[in-house]
């Protein structure tokens, strides 16, 4: 039986991708507006707007209804740092548009901020992956998980096709090719 852990397991290895595309580009000190709005877009869209819904709306939830509260300890923790993501992002975003305007320190906010995310992020999915999922495999019964697997599905499946799953990966496989050595 597949896990609600194994579904966001899967979506962190293509997350971990992505952070590391983000470290190369502001490591090379990259210059590409459209590669940095790429970027942007895929953590809005995938890696927030579809993977976090999935663990705000319904895994954490579930977790609370074995004492895992979202106010204190590790819930709170990721749900802390999803937040601290967010306010990467908006930098990000900011960044971009002063670049845009001709700012040039514009770049040194996207880098600061491309590393930032990268970073919490990387640090973010080992507890998650190591710790968290561990602890809800352990107190979800069978129905729990199968219940889980299938809310996870339906996001899937009525998600936004330019950023559902499979589009999102090959996007960030595009960026792959772009910035990373396989």
């Amino acid at each position: 039986m597949t896990t609600a852990s194994q579904n966001l397991i899967e979506d962190h290895v293509h997350i971990l991708r992505l952070t590391d595309i983000m470290v190369t580009m502001a490591e090379e000190q990259s210059k590409e507006i459209a590669h940095f709005e790429l970027v942007v877009e895929l953590i809005q869209k995938f890696a927030d707007g579809l993977h976090h819904a999935k663990e705000e709306d319904h895994f954490f939830p579930r977790m609370s209804n074995y004492g895992y509260s979202p106010s204190q300890g590790p819930v709170a923790v990721m749900l802390g740092e999803h937040v601290q993501g967010r306010q990467h992002v908006a930098g990000m975003i900011a960044g971009i548009e002063e670049y845009k305007n001709g700012n040039k320190d514009g770049l040194f906010a996207i880098y600061e901020h491309l590393s930032g995310y990268a970073y919490l992020l990387q640090n973010h999915i080992s507890k998650e992956n190591n710790v968290l999922f561990r602890m809800a495999d352990q107190a979800f019964s069978d129905e729990d998980q199968q219940e889980l697997v299938q809310q996870f599905t339906a996001i899937e499946a009525a998600y936004d096709k330019d950023f559902n799953r499979e589009n999102a990966i090959f996007k960030i496989n595009q960026l792959a090719a772009l910035y990373l050595e396989d």
